[in-house]
């Protein structure tokens, strides 16, 4: 019998890391390195409906208010050396930032992880941000000894960030899972997108940036994974069939797995031809 497996997303699903970590640690390093830019929560969020860190920076150049400000360089080539240093700098701000305690595991993550491969199932992490900057997270969530034995597929390991499907193919074929079997967790429209195109099912988990954004394919979305004793979750769409109490347990999550196959539904509002 195979075992079923767990993919998670890092942003938003692991920790609310936009809004406490990476908005904070570009603002940071923005200024360290004198870049005349500052995104405040409501930019930040226009900023995440493009994948990828590197690309969120990049689009800066494409404002004619920025370039009048900032000498941006004329070739390709050297706007992405710049974008690389820029990255790596903001990444140094971000690892602080979860070291120093700033950026907390969402409600479940750390009982669902940690109980998911007690009981043999696959768990990895799917992601576009840094992998030293996944890393951090997970660690901080699962500590050490069990972050070291999940599987990473991060940064720049395939050549289109989600929405596009590259991350969750490779992580399924890397792995050797049978789709049918896989229940990726994600929290925004673009990782749902992802997932689905990857042919498999999604169950969403809302974040602060995320929770208006059209889901019609996943399968549950709620409001977090929640914990005996925390408060309850919101259910904001079954369409598993799953009875959910006022937290996830493996159980609901198995009979996600197992239930309506909403990955073989076609484009709705929201997706580009």
């Amino acid at each position: 019998m195979v075992s079923p497996a767990l993919i998670f997303d890092c942003d938003g699903v692991l920790a609310d890391t936009e809004r406490d970590g990476h908005r904070p640690a570009f603002n940071a390093m923005f200024d360290e390195l004198g870049v005349p830019a500052h995104w405040d929560e409501q930019e930040y969020g226009e900023k995440l409906r493009i994948g990828g860190g590197k690309e969120r920076m990049a689009s800066l150049f494409e404002d004619p208010q920025f370039a009048r400000r900032f000498a941006v360089p004329p070739s390709k080539d050297a706007q992405a050396e710049l974008l690389s240093t820029w990255h790596q700098a903001k990444g140094v701000h971000f690892r602080r930032l979860v070291s120093d305690g700033a950026v907390r595991p969402r409600p479940g993550i750390t009982r669902i992880i940690t109980a998911a491969v007690q009981a043999g199932w696959t768990v990895a992490v799917a992601s576009t941000s840094a992998r030293p900057s996944v890393y951090a997270v997970l660690e901080a969530a699962v500590g050490h000894d069990l972050a070291d034995a999940i599987p990473i597929f991060a940064g720049d390991v395939v050549s289109a960030k989600k929405p596009d499907p590259q991350i969750y193919l490779l992580a399924v074929s890397e792995l050797g899972l049978e789709r049918d079997q896989v229940l990726v967790i994600e929290d925004s429209r673009n990782g749902l997108r992802a997932a689905v195109g990857a042919g498999l099912r999604c169950l969403i988990t809302t974040s602060s940036y995320t929770r208006e954004e059209d889901f019609s394919e996943a399968c549950l979305v709620i409001s977090s994974l929640g914990d005996p004793g925390g408060p309850p979750l919101d259910v904001l769409a079954d369409r598993a069939g799953v009875p959910i109490g006022d937290f996830v347990s493996l159980e609901d999550l198995r009979a996600c797995i197992s239930g309506v196959n909403t990955a073989s539904t076609g484009p709705t509002k929201g997706d580009s031809a």
